[in-house]
């Protein structure tokens, strides 16, 4: 799936079911559902979930935990809107 068809999936009432479960904890964000996408992605244990998690915390504005999430992840909290960093994150996974 390219990213293009990642937005247009955002339209649909369900996540399209080839999305990993990373991606789809970022479809469930997309959809303005971020319990649901923290919910889903609270158990996974692979760097990438970690990474997803970190921006899901940065989202709700605790720094503390995101960073926490963002060294598991081996990254470091960026210098982006969040917009930006969701759409930097959703084009990663999708390769």
């Amino acid at each position: 799936m390219q990213f293009a068809e990642f937005l247009k999936s955002l339209e649909a009432n369900t996540p399209p079911p080839v999305l990993t479960l990373n991606l789809k904890a970022l479809w469930l964000d997309g959809k303005g559902d971020w319990h649901a996408a923290h919910s889903s992605i609270d158990s996974i244990e692979n760097k990438e979930a970690y990474w997803v998690h970190a921006y899901l915390h940065r989202k709700e504005g605790d720094i503390w935990n995101a960073d926490y999430w963002y060294r598991r992840a081996g990254k470091t909290r960026p210098d982006l809107t969040l917009q930006e960093e969701w759409a930097m994150i959703a084009k990663a996974l999708l390769q």
